[in-house]
Order: structure tokens, then C-alpha cells, then sequence
């Protein structure tokens, strides 16, 4: 009987032993309930970052959602990809490259575009044949600053666009850029464009729907290519701004500018004379009054675009 009572003894030492190493050595386990909400916990913090980065992108930056698309740009020594994958041209700067998008026109041509700011109010820059965006650059940022949503399409056959063999129905570039400002929120439009780029800006924004608030013509011809703009100037009826250099183009540009707004829809119009002797966005670059000129032209956009 005590033979049996000490090994009883010897057991539950023994037993309590285990009990206590046991519990030193082992982690205590988590209910099921702690690991549910673990899991709600890691899922939220995902949530609430992936609200973040999408605001970021969407709302705060106003970065265009159209996808990027692979195809030869016309000047590829001068063509970069912003972080979305979009061509831009390299004379952008890095911190407005992430605001490149790729448009497609009627024809089916890619064009690089830039678009800048947010809002309703949307701006057309068209540049001239044979520049690229930062023509407009400086403009358009400003306008942007400025709360408008300014879009500057790089036209086929320059800059990071697509290259393509025959540089015809230009018109169609500035109609796939005014459809974007429609696709981003833009009510209303304000036309602008130097040389061929103003012809354009001019046929194509007569055709599309947005009401026209004021056009800005640096230099353009009233005939390019297979462009006629003379019908189209005569139905804008919104203020209206004609910049010439004398001498340009051996005086062939202040002719068909004269035309332009001789031929214009426009009761509140303006011809100015530049006497810089440059074409196009040069008149404001790099003639001696160039920052004169530039901020006429802003302030008349802000003026007539309220």
C-alpha cells in the first residue's frame, strides 16, 4: 500500500514537472477570433493604401488613364517612357512627364500627348509643324497653375508620336486631343495654335461639340496642306487673338493672318503686330519682347475664359 501511494506521488511530481516545462517552451496559442481579426486588420491596411495610391494618381496628379501603347516614334533619339509607359518627348521635363498619356486618332495614328492641370475649362496648344510640345510648355503649365485642364498634343511624324509615312490629315491630331479634354471633364474649350497648328486648331474645333470660349492664332496660314480654314474662322464667334511677325515667310504669313482675321466670326477680335521677326511660339521665346507677348497671351485667355 505505501509502495503503491509512493508511486502515485512519483507520477504527479513527475506529471507537474512536464506541466511547468511545457508551458515555458511553448507559445501560447491564438484563437481563432484573434486571427480573424488580424486578417481584417491586414486587409484594411491594404484597402486604405490602394485608396491612397489611387487617389494619387486619379485626383491629385489628374494622371490620364488611357493605356500605353507600343509603336516607332517619329524622333526616337528624343522619345523616353514616363513611369506608366506612356512615349514622351524628352524635352518634358521629369516632372511632368508622368502626365503624358497616348492618344489614338480617327485614322489610327498614336500621338504622345501632355496633359496638365484639372477642372472643366479645357485648352487646346497646338504647336507648329516641325516642333514638338515644349513649344507650349511654359503656357500650357501656367494655364494649368491657373486651375484649366490643358492638353498639348505632340502631332504625327514629331516628337514621341508615331511615325508614319505620308504627314496628311493633321486635323485629325487635334481632334483626338480635343476629344480627350471632352473624355476628362472639360465643358467648354479655348483654342490655340501656332503656324499649321492654329490652322488645325481651327477645322477641328469647329467640328466638335464643347463651346469655344477664345482662339489664339500665332502665324498660322489660312491654307495648310489640305486644310482650308476660312469657313471654319468665320463660324467662331468666341474672342479671338491674331499675332503676325512682318517679314515672316517674306511677309506670305502676315497675309494669310490679315485673311484669318479679316475672315473671322468674331465681333471682339484683336490683330497684333510682333515686330520680333520670328514665327510662331519663336515670336515669344526669343524676340527682345517675348515675355511681353507671352503674358498678353495668358492674360487674355484668363480674361475671355473666366
Amino acid at each position: 500500500m505505501n509502495i503503491s501511494l509512493n508511486k502515485t506521488k512519483m507520477l504527479l511530481a513527475l506529471l507537474i514537472l512536464l506541466v511547468i516545462i511545457t508551458g515555458c517552451t511553448t507559445k501560447n496559442p491564438v484563437s481563432s477570433n484573434e486571427n480573424q481579426s488580424i486578417s481584417n486588420q491586414n486587409q484594411s491596411t491594404a484597402s486604405k493604401t490602394e485608396t491612397i495610391n489611387e487617389t494619387s494618381l486619379e485626383e491629385v496628379t489628374n494622371i490620364p488613364l488611357n493605356p500605353p501603347v507600343e509603336y516607332d516614334p517619329a524622333w526616337p533619339d528624343r522619345a523616353v517612357k514616363s513611369f506608366r509607359g506612356h512615349l514622351v518627348n524628352s524635352c518634358a521635363p521629369d516632372e511632368v512627364r508622368d502626365q503624358a498619356t497616348t492618344l489614338t486618332t480617327s485614322d489610327g495614328v498614336y500621338l504622345s500627348a501632355l496633359v496638365l492641370g484639372s477642372g472643366n475649362k479645357g485648352v487646346l496648344l497646338a504647336h507648329e509643324q516641325g516642333y514638338s510640345i515644349c513649344s507650349f510648355l511654359d503656357i500650357g503649365t501656367e494655364l494649368a497653375d491657373n486651375g484649366y485642364l490643358v492638353i498639348i498634343p505632340e502631332y504625327r511624324n514629331h516628337g514621341a508620336s508615331q511615325k508614319i509615312q505620308v504627314n496628311e490629315h493633321i486635323e485629325l491630331d487635334a481632334d483626338a486631343a480635343l476629344n480627350e479634354l471632352k473624355r476628362m471633364g472639360a465643358k467648354k474649350v479655348f483654342l490655340a495654335g501656332a503656324s499649321c497648328g492654329g490652322t488645325t486648331a481651327i477645322v477641328a474645333g469647329v467640328r466638335q461639340e464643347l463651346p469655344i470660349e477664345g482662339l489664339i492664332i500665332l502665324s498660322s496660314p489660312a491654307q495648310c496642306s489640305n486644310l482650308d480654314a476660312i469657313p471654319s474662322v468665320k463660324e467662331i464667334k468666341a474672342p479671338s487673338l491674331f499675332v503676325f511677325s512682318p517679314g515672316d515667310y517674306g511677309g506670305s504669313i502676315e497675309k494669310h493672318v490679315r485673311q484669318l482675321y479679316q475672315e473671322s466670326g468674331a465681333t471682339d477680335k484683336e490683330l497684333i503686330v510682333d515686330e520680333s521677326g520670328y514665327h510662331g511660339t519663336d515670336m515669344y521665346h526669343m524676340g527682345q519682347d517675348g515675355d511681353v507677348l507671352k503674358s498678353r497671351l495668358i492674360d487674355f485667355v484668363k480674361e475671355e475664359f473666366k
